[in-house]
């Protein structure tokens, strides 16, 4: 009896070594285990971007910040009445007075602008800086109340104020001053009203009510400030002229508006942009805040043209496909060429596949991205294809493998090149590769081998 116990023993341990349901279950758990390691390598590749945002941060907080132009705005206020009553019977009342502010906007304003870029550094990681010199020129017509049915007895000329919006007040290099009419102004920090700007610099002007409606004023003055990643302006005139030029090559317009002429080479870039006051959705003059200013921002990034930390984290979205496609590889090997593939080497493999990911990160932080990709996929697929070959015995196995290896690697690389179509090449590729193992596995009898491996 104890003969037959241990032949049933020993015919269920030899049906568990060589069950080929068995071992692809064993693969299965296997690719779901290297899921964490996986799940690891994407962590540190998002821990490694929020580090090189701290240092852009961190830098741009002591350059200068990414800078919003908003300007000009010519300010009038005057004092307006509301009645109180004092009795339940409306026939008491008292006026409360208060002091509102109208705001003008101007007829034509052209802002002239050139960004000099430079990149800084913290640590490892780059940071892109600027000095941009702007002059703003044009005009704005005598303030006009007759709309508001307002008493000109109630209009306080004398406070009257121009304003300009700098989203950074930190990074101005120079004092400023508005040529008015001929006259000159300086501007101090703060504006007093934050109904159209919440953060700039103001100057009092002196306008003479006695002046027709049809008076026009023209200004103009120069700005000199610091700023990082990107530059921004908001159309205030009833016709804004933006032109601005710069020495970096890699520019990124957005907002609301895109430049009307851009121009982009070796030297740098020029753009330019021609706004109406018919494309923004409030009016050339209004009391009190009036919606819709940001939203009609517009401007350039000045962008890095390989972020190696996305490349990355595209390639390890892949992880899995790689780890389940080189067992199936050895899994086949181990099937038709009856080789014996212990589960611990099938971990080794995987592991290796994972490492590929961190040499990857660490390797980008240093060299440009297509040298670090190399480097780490000829690394790891030398040390698969060694290993592999201890494993099957043959060269020729061997050298299929590194092979496969190699055009793996390769697709993906070529993936990561190609953004906007990249699901449609990865989809493909997908497809062609299930096609190929359909193809190789077709004439064979997988009950004939559970059977003969249940012998």
């Amino acid at each position: 009896m104890n003969d037959n116990k241990l032949s049933f023993f020993e015919k269920a341990n030899n049906w568990i070594r060589q069950s080929v349901t068995i071992r692809l279950m064993t693969m299965g758990i296997l690719i779901l285990l290297l899921l964490i390691p996986v799940s690891m390598v994407e962590d540190l590749i998002r821990e490694r971007e929020y580090r090189q945002e701290e240092a852009i941060r961190e830098v741009s907080s002591k350059w200068g910040e990414k800078q919003t132009i908003t300007g000009m705005v010519l300010t009038v206020p005057y004092k307006s009445y509301e009645k109180v009553f004092e009795t339940e019977s409306n026939e008491k009342y008292k006026l409360i007075e208060s002091v509102k502010f109208a705001h003008f906007l101007p007829e034509l304003l052209n802002i002239d602008g050139e960004i000099s870029p430079e990149i800084r550094y913290r640590g490892i990681y780059e940071v892109i800086v600027y000095n941009s010199k702007v002059r703003l020129t044009g005009n704005f017509l005598m303030p006009n109340f007759d709309e508001w049915k307002i008493a000109k007895e109630n209009i306080i000329w004398d406070d009257a104020y121009l304003s300009l919006g700098l989203s950074d007040l930190r990074s101005i290099q120079e004092n400023i001053s508005v040529e008015w009419n001929n006259k000159q102004y300086f501007f101090n920090p703060g504006v007093e009203s934050s109904d159209v700007i919440q953060t700039g610099i103001s100057t009092r002007l002196s306008l003479n009510h006695t002046d027709s409606l049809g008076a026009n004023f023209i200004f103009s003055l120069n700005l000199n400030f610091n700023g990082s990643s990107g530059l921004s302006f908001i159309p205030l005139g009833k016709v804004s002229k933006v032109n601005i030029k710069s020495k970096w090559q890699n520019p990124s317009f957005d907002g609301a508006f895109l430049p009307d002429n851009r121009e982009i080479n070796a030297d740098g870039f020029t753009a330019n942009w021609e706004v109406l006051h018919l494309n923004r959705s409030y009016p050339q003059s209004f009391r009190g805040s009036v919606e819709g200013i940001e939203e009609s921002s517009f401007g350039v990034n000045l962008i890095v043209p390989v972020d190696e930390y996305q490349k990355s984290m595209r390639s390890a979205k892949y992880a899995v496909m790689f780890i389940a496609l080189t067992f199936l590889i050895f899994f086949f090997v181990q099937i038709l060429n009856e080789v014996r593939i212990h589960p611990i080497q099938y971990i080794i493999v995987g592991l290796a596949l994972c490492v590929f990911y961190t040499l990857l990160i660490a390797l980008s932080e240093h060299i440009a991205f297509n040298y670090s990709y190399l480097i780490a996929s000829v690394s790891i697929i030398a040390l698969i294809t060694l290993y592999a070959k201890s494993i099957f015995k043959s060269s020729m196995l061997t050298g299929v493998m590194c092979l496969i290896l190699s055009i793996l690697y390769l697709f993906i690389f070529s993936i990561l090149q190609m953004e906007d179509y990249a699901l449609l090449m990865g989809s493909v590729g997908l497809f062609i590769l299930l096609a190929i193992v359909m193809y190789l596995s077709r004439k064979i009898d997988w009950y004939a081998i559970k059977t003969k491996g249940g012998e």
